[in-house]
């Protein structure tokens, strides 16, 4: 059965068309390059450019596939988490095309599509089969997961705070690299030094009422005091030696967070005795990471960086095991912004 799956969570509108066989005939993803003045992504101004793009984006996916409507045997969209304005562009539309058609409808979990985007037949291998210990790590959601089946998944482990890609921005914008940040600083971090400064390499506040041990061997994640680090260090150095130093800070600030990635990511790996790891979400693109990625003593699966960032395939590719609904079943569906669909 051919998919056409849409995404529309944050501020790339994204579209896709896959074969039975898990391989991507298409994936289209159209970047907003409008929110860097603000510094992060402006909900209503991400949902107008969505409005704007979705049919143009659609069409691009069929045409590239080679594909037609007539063709597509169901469709798909995020349902959430994300931005509510966002998505119900994505979902609103998937719906239309679907009930227009009477075809079946596959309502998507954001954070299942990136556990999804490993078992895609992309140009890396794949796909990834289960069981294996899943990474997630985006602008959005730090998390680990112990995948049993190709449907669900079972969280071992989360931030209690900021998310890693976040972090990330963040670091960015405090060493002057505006939105988004991630790239940047990683550019600016390669010539640097990242034993210069000494930020932890798992940081932050411990979940309230539990001892720091506990933290420091359990399986969540924590940014934020990573964060307060780096803008004490900008604040003791002062902008002059912030600026000549920049590529240390960054260097540095970035081995931080890969670390607690890494760390967490061999712990949940021995305890679960598996030795499949798969990676997913915007921060699997991060050059360093990946490099450390490769030093584990484990089978490890990065899909490529275009299934990484946000992208329609992964969520036709969690389509092809989720739940189906038939027409008129799915007409009431409603987008969410946070938690999760029962797993």
């Amino acid at each position: 059965m051919t998919i056409l799956a849409l995404e529309t969570s944050c501020d790339d509108t994204c579209a896709a068309v896959l074969d039975d066989d898990g391989r991507a005939r298409s994936s289209v993803i159209s970047s907003q390059h409008v929110h860097d003045r603000f510094g992060g992504v402006v909900p209503e101004i991400a949902s107008r450019h969505h409005l704007e793009l979705v049919n143009v984006v659609v069409d691009s996916a069929l045409e590239q596939a080679g594909a037609t409507l007539e063709e597509i045997g169901l469709l798909a969209a995020t349902q959430g988490p994300g931005l509510v304005g966002a998505l119900l562009v994505g979902l609103s539309t998937g719906k239309a095309l679907a009930a227009a058609r009477r075809l079946p409808f596959a309502p998507v979990d954001h954070l299942q599509g990136h556990v999804a985007a490993n078992f895609l037949t992309d140009g890396d291998g794949g796909p990834f089969e289960p069981p294996f210990v899943c990474l997630i790590a985006s602008g959005g959601h730090t998390l680990l997961a112990l995948v049993t089946e190709h449907d669900g998944y079972e969280v071992l482990g989360r931030t209690l705070d900021d998310a890693a890609g976040e972090a990330f921005d963040k670091g960015a914008r405090m060493l002057g690299l505006g939105y988004p940040g991630g790239a940047a600083l990683e550019q600016l971090a390669a010539g640097g030094d990242p034993t210069a400064f000494s930020f932890p390499g798992s940081p932050g506040e411990v979940r309230r009422g539990a001892p720091r041990k506990a933290f420091a061997e359990g399986l969540d994640f924590s940014f934020a005091g990573l964060k307060t680090a780096l803008l004490y260090a900008t604040r003791e150095l002062g902008s002059e030696q912030t600026a000549a130093r920049a590529a240390d800070l960054a260097a540095s600030y970035q081995a931080a967070i890969v670390s607690s990635l890494i760390t967490r990511s061999e712990r949940a790996l021995e305890r679960t005795g598996l030795g499949r790891l798969a990676v997913g979400g915007g921060v699997a693109a991060n050059g360093e990471l990946r490099r450390r990625l490769g030093e584990l003593s484990a089978t490890v699966h990065v899909p490529e960086r275009s299934l990484c960032t946000d992208n329609a395939a992964m969520i036709a590719s969690a389509a092809r095991y989720g739940r189906r609904l038939e027409y008129p079943d799915y007409l009431s569906l409603d987008a969410y912004a946070t938690g999760e669909t029962a797993r």
